[in-house]
């Protein structure tokens, strides 16, 4: 899944890809690439990130969504907002990727129930403003586990069916860094959920610290190697997709993976 951010302000490419034919331009680049998914979302999600409103989230984000599925880009829409969910559908969408798991707008759930859209959960605790103030766990596993359990016991209430529920244990959504490193080496029981599951680490700021001195940080554009060792992870793990900005490297990755499995006794 590669990403496409029709944003002023993301934490590792805001800007670049705001502009409309940029952003088609890029997603079509990030398909050349080796991307299934092409993910775009008009709302940046960096911590303290303030949201834009609806209309200009449609603004930004149906145009680019109706472009890229007019010239057979498979399309996933990055949005907690119902609104904009409906009309990247209606504009060609072919998945739905809600960072909140239904949370901030339970009505989001009527615009996929009862169709074969794929829809995204992944686990949340709060908006980019104040999620850090959630970021307590006794057992970070198991509790990511459990509340992404609740949220398909609520969306299967709602009307969506089994086959259209992919989980996302939230790496770096009120998580510390050790956090996240735990939830990587657990990542098994996300996945002995028995459901799709969808990882994202891309250039996340726990990735730029690795071997760095105390207060040390690799900025966002240096740290695609350490998300490809992320997405080798997640192939040997058996998650279903990576959601990255560096496409290349992370095909070049799974390829390693391919490679070595086939030469397996």
């Amino acid at each position: 899944m590669g990403i496409v951010n029709v944003t002023p302000d993301s934490f590792s490419d805001g800007g670049r890809w705001y502009d409309e034919d940029a952003a088609v331009a890029h997603g079509l680049e990030l398909v050349a690439q080796g991307a299934t998914l092409v993910d775009v979302g008009g709302e940046s999600t960096r911590p303290g990130a303030h949201r834009p409103d609806e209309d200009e989230e449609v603004r930004r984000v149906v145009p680019v969504v109706r472009r890229l599925a007019d010239e057979g880009v498979a399309v996933s829409v990055d949005t907690m907002r119902t609104r904009v969910a409906a009309a990247a559908v209606e504009a060609g969408a072919a998945v739905i990727n809600d960072v909140s798991g239904g949370l901030a707008e339970p009505e989001i759930a009527s615009v996929v129930a009862g169709s074969d859209i794929p829809f995204v959960v992944m686990h949340w605790r709060g908006h980019s403003t104040d999620m850090y103030a959630a970021a307590s766990y006794d057992d970070v596993v198991g509790e990511v586990c459990t509340e992404l359990e609740q949220r398909v016991e609520v969306l299967l209430a709602a009307g969506l069916g089994e086959h259209q529920l992919v989980l996302d244990p939230g790496i770096g959504f009120a998580k510390t860094a050790e956090h996240n490193w735990e939830l990587l080496a657990g990542l098994d029981r996300v996945v002995a959920l028995g459901r799709p599951v969808l990882l994202g680490t891309s250039r996340k700021g726990f990735l730029g610290k690795v071997g760095r001195a105390a207060g040390a940080e690799r900025p966002p554009v240096e740290r695609d190697t350490a998300t490809a060792v992320t997405t080798a992870l997640a192939a040997r793990t058996g998650v279903w997709a990576v959601r990255v900005h560096d496409v290349v490297a992370s095909v070049d990755a799974l390829d390693v993976v391919d490679a070595l499995e086939a030469h397996r006794a």
